[in-house]
């Protein structure tokens, strides 16, 4: 769902997410009728302009007939001849522009994106919500053949077979699976779902099903399964357009599948250059290292593209490409099948978790009691948490459904994922923020975090309520009642979040309506599942008692990053640098929930050093564990080209030249061991 409204400065568009985009028009006139948008919008406005002022993100002009006219890194100005056309805007929330005739497209001091036209133009604006939501069900039997019918199913949400299935937007939310003593498959999931030639037959076992669903979704495959006394006897194969490719048995299993998913993605990624939604791809030129025609392969069938990328040298060229982006540990259970679905729409790989007990050697022993929070806790009031240290795959983010509380990755909890959806269908809200300041020794993080918020309101649509020393009835009553973040600040232990008359036990609320959270208390971790399982997404806890003035250095940078569009996962992972127990925070629920957009719908990540001759060392990336597949632009040198999500630009620069990147940019740098925003760094570096 997305709501449309007028503004000042032109029409804005909000999704059920509260994600939205904002474009200005210079003498609009609202029109009943307009030209079409061809691109399956969720909702269009016709009117007549003379320009139309977007984010400074990528645009593309494409012609009826087929010619392109990109705005990536460069600041144009790009002449339009006469034509019909429709502009695709690849904002947070997607934008389309429809019309006929000339105009100009440029993109000023890399300050928006702008398409003029000599005098008033009729358009069409069409608005796509990148929110997707699971509109179906497949009901099966609670057995492995069952799954597998399931897992076979998904792919009804691929909207291409071609190449272009990699991009984000072609891939729908996967069904969801309820448990029944007959398979039903929906009808519209049956028209949907298109043959690919590609088979993956398994052994009769959840540890098979689980490690394979995330290739076998992208694939299209259709996934069978091979009863026998002993799955040992059966060899898992991808069986593609009358070839066989033999799979390694488990443990080795569930890491070659995940090899075969980076391998095909990303092959994908370089091929899809060849159709008509290529650009200007850094690494397209790979392929010509594998050997790969990409003219011949976008829109050959998944099967021969498959065979294809197999036979391909892909070793050569696999450092050069992005690390995967996210690994999903999952318990192999009935339960947990449910949740794949969830998972799947973002195309993780699928590990089974293994972990051992943690080494008291790998957690930072500390003797600053009178550093701590309050007065030290007796053992009995203490909340004994014990963490184990996860066996991690590949991955670049690491997430955890399974039993146990392991460090270095967030905790999963099944209803996260379907409680994302109770918060959908609010666009035309604020976004309800209350900050709580239950401990009188943290009100400099109160503060700063309060500000930081009412910053960020001017660019979001921010409702900021500020509290302090609330009972017991009073917090309840906080959390019980629909808000999307809520930070609180204060004590926790045994008994729950500590207030002037007594403890909130989370296990008390009747539900959690709180979409998201910050619990920067001591030992907060059960806190914060409990708030998950009764209805939120999201949240940030803590495993043990921590420094006051640590908790305000995480706490200012993590929210700081949550309101700049960072997910919670990523989020906490730059936050926690700041501090030599870093490992004490974490994050629980689903870590690729974000809660507000950045202007350029996914954040980036810079490291800045400076090299021995005076200039600076800038690598820059723009990836996030919630979204894989797409491309990047730069402004950081003028002949900059587009770079898949996750790769990584390494730039020498003069400190003139940096300090223009940092006068437009609005991002965390890591610089000389901590984490600045652009404009501190800025400052710092002109001093």
């Amino acid at each position: 769902m997305i709501s449309v409204e007028s503004t000042e400065q032109g029409i804005r568009a909000v999704d059920s997410s509260k994600t939205s985009i904002d474009v200005a028009a210079e003498r609009w006139t609202e029109t009943d009728e307009g030209p079409t948008v061809p691109r399956e919008p969720d909702v269009t406005v016709s009117g007549t302009t003379t320009q139309l002022r977007f984010p400074p993100v990528f645009v593309v002009a494409e012609t009826t007939g087929g010619d392109s006219y990109e705005l990536a890194s460069e600041v144009g100005p790009i002449p339009l001849p006469s034509d019909e056309y429709v502009v695709r805007v690849e904002g947070n929330v997607l934008a389309y522009v429809a019309f006929s005739g000339p105009a100009r497209l440029e993109k000023p001091n890399y300050e928006a994106s702008i398409l003029s036209f000599p005098e008033p133009t009729s358009v069409t604006l069409g608005f796509r919500s990148r929110t997707q939501e699971p509109a179906e069900t497949v009901v099966v039997p609670r057995t492995p053949e069952g799954i597998a019918t399931a897992l076979s199913q998904f792919p009804s949400g691929h909207r291409t077979t071609t190449a272009d299935r990699s991009y984000p937007t072609m891939r729908d939310h996967p069904p969801r699976i309820a448990f029944g003593d007959a398979v039903s498959i929906p009808d519209v999931v049956s028209r949907r779902r298109e043959e690919t030639a590609i088979e993956l037959r398994l052994p009769a076992s959840l540890d098979y099903l689980f490690p394979a669903s995330s290739l076998a979704h992208y694939l299209g495959a259709s996934v069978s399964v091979d009863s026998d006394d002993s799955d040992d006897s059966v060899t898992p194969r991808i069986e593609a357009a009358g070839r066989v490719h033999e799979l390694p048995t488990l443990p080795s299993f569930q890491y070659e599948t995940a090899s075969l998913l980076r391998r095909t993605f990303l092959l994908d990624c370089l091929v899809r250059n060849a159709g008509p939604h290529g650009t200007d791809l850094a690494e397209y030129r790979l392929l010509s290292e594998l050997g790969l025609d990409a003219d011949r392969l976008y829109a050959a069938p998944v099967a021969e593209r498959l065979n294809a990328y197999l036979d391909a040298p892909f070793e050569r060229v696999s450092e050069e490409l992005p690390e995967w982006h996210l690994s999903m540990y999952v318990e192999p259970t009935m339960s947990h099948a449910e949740t794949l679905p969830y998972l799947l729409q973002n195309v993780p790989n699928i590990f089974l978790p293994e972990s051992t007990p943690l080494d008291g050697g790998e957690r930072l022993s500390r003797s600053l009691d009178d550093f701590y929070r309050g007065t030290k806790p007796s053992p009995r009031e203490s909340v004994a948490i014990d963490l184990t240290k996860p066996k991690l795959g590949p991955g670049r983010t690491h997430g955890w459904l399974a039993g146990g509380v392991p460090i270095d990755v967030f905790k999963g909890i099944p209803e996260a994922y379907e409680n994302r959806f109770d918060f959908l269908g609010r666009a035309g809200d604020s976004i309800s923020v209350v900050a709580i300041l239950n401990d009188s020794g943290m009100k400099d993080e109160h503060a700063d975090a309060a500000r930081i918020y009412r910053e960020r309101a001017a660019d979001l649509d921010i409702d900021i309520e500020v509290r302090e020393h609330l009972t017991t009835e009073e917090l309840a009553t906080v959390f019980e009642t629909p808000h999307d973040f809520v930070h609180y600040i204060g004590h926790c232990d045994r008994a729950g979040l500590r207030c002037p008359d007594g403890n909130l036990s989370v296990s008390s609320l009747s539900a959690s309506n709180v979409q998201t959270f910050f619990l920067n208390a001591c030992g907060s971790f059960y806190e914060g599942v409990g708030l998950v399982e009764r209805g939120s997404v999201a949240g940030a806890v803590t495993f043990n008692r921590v420094v006051d003035s640590q908790a305000a250095k995480v706490g200012t940078m993590f929210v700081r990053l949550l309101v700049h569009g960072f997910c919670f996962e990523r989020a906490m992972q730059m936050a926690r640098r700041r501090i030599m127990t870093g490992k004490d925070y974490a994050v629980v629920g689903d870590g690729t929930h974000v809660l507000a957009q950045s202007d350029n719908y996914v954040s980036s990540d810079a490291v800045l050093t400076r090299l021995d001759d005076g200039r600076f060392e800038l690598q820059y990336s723009v990836h996030s564990p919630w979204v894989n597949g797409g491309y990047f632009q730069t402004h950081i040198t003028p002949d900059d080209e587009s770079r898949l999500l996750g790769s990584v630009g390494t730039y020498v620069l003069e400190q003139t030249e940096l300090c223009e990147f940092l006068e437009h940019a609005d991002t965390p740098i890591v610089y000389d061991g901590d984490i600045h925003w652009s404009d501190e760094l800025l400052t710092l570096l002109r001093s």
